[in-house]
């Protein structure tokens, strides 16, 4: 875990937005379309959905989840050509212990 990164990672409004949906994707995406594809918010949100909500360009939403995967905030995996992000909340408590031993 790099503090440094991490820091930088939140240090967007989006980006930080996009760790408070990926915290309960269900309460601001719909499920419906991962279940009739036999998946679900397990696997993570899609980027497509990701940046439809943002209201950003697929580019600028793609550089930020890109900056949070290096962090360690986020962990990916691709189903066909679709990819999916998810918290990595290994890496949130690691850093949550930091700041309140740290700081």
């Amino acid at each position: 875990m790099e503090p440094s990164l991490i820091y930088k990672a939140l240090s967007n409004e989006t980006r930080r937005l996009i760790m408070q949906w990926l915290k309960k994707p269900e309460d601001y995406f719909d499920e419906q379309a991962y279940l009739k594809q036999g998946l679900n918010f397990q696997i993570g949100v899609c980027v497509g959905d990701i940046q439809a909500k943002s209201g950003l360009a697929q580019s600028v939403i793609s550089s930020y989840l890109l900056t949070m995967q290096k962090s360690g905030l986020l962990e990916s995996e691709r189903v066909g050509k679709w990819t999916y992000y998810r918290r990595n909340e290994k890496t949130l408590q690691e850093f949550a212990e930091y700041i309140q031993k740290e700081l």
